[in-house]
């Protein structure tokens, strides 16, 4: 019977598990990239035109506060869904990776902006002070002053949104996206199979401590 087991558990593992796990983590790979790139120029415009920032203007800063703030406020199911169109005609596809990648990514996008945002605001008013004093720009600034002296709070909220859009990848995995959570939700949950549904939790577990792990060290090292 062991014996048994173990051969069944070696079928899944392989043939539905593995291949998994490598779509969950090019999802994630790609979504975490294009938020952090995204993220980090929609921060400098907000850290930017913020009142008491290094240029205000209002207009920009309330616009694109609220489309923050707007695109933040929905859950990430109920996005993926309400842009499964526009999913549709950039990407082509609304399954699998490609069709995971753009909504996870405007998810994200908000999200990895306010961690950059909040990183860079509370970066102590009297270096940026000293730096414009010895003449540096805007950019200079930004890039040298807040960027610099916000990396250890950016690496701690970037490790945390890592873990939130990893949860991300199996709720768009559990609607056609594939992935760890298209497995345990229709080869686990619905076919009542408690070893590919644990195998899958287990799994998901031990990437959410890796990611941690890094995280920590990265935090301690900076």
């Amino acid at each position: 019977m062991d014996a048994e087991l173990i051969a069944r558990f070696k079928k899944y593992f392989f043939g539905l598990i593995e291949p998994a796990i490598y779509d969950t983590l090019a999802m994630l790979a790609a979504t975490m990239v294009l938020a952090i790139l995204f993220g980090f120029l929609i921060s400098v415009v907000l850290a930017t035109t913020r009142p008491g920032g290094l240029k205000p203007n209002r207009a920009v800063y309330s616009v694109l506060n609220f489309l923050v703030n707007f695109i933040r406020s929905f859950p990430i199911m109920i996005l993926i869904v309400a842009l499964l169109p526009v999913t549709r005609a950039v990407m082509g596809t609304t399954m699998g990776i490609r069709g995971a990648v753009f909504p996870l990514t405007v998810a994200a996008t908000p999200f990895m902006a306010r961690i950059f945002e909040n990183a860079m605001v509370e970066v102590d008013p009297q270096l940026i002070e000293a730096a414009r004093s010895f003449g540096a720009s805007n950019l200079q600034i930004i890039f040298r002053v807040m960027l610099k002296e916000a990396v250890p709070s950016i690496v701690s909220g970037t490790t945390l949104a890592t873990v939130t859009y990893l949860s991300a990848t199996t709720i768009a995995g559990a609607i056609g996206a594939g992935g760890l959570g298209s497995i345990a939700m229709n080869y686990g949950y619905h076919r009542f199979d408690d070893m590919v549904l644990y195998t899958g939790v287990v799994i998901l577990c031990i990437l959410v401590q890796l990611i941690q792990l890094i995280g920590n060290q990265l935090y301690k090292r900076l």
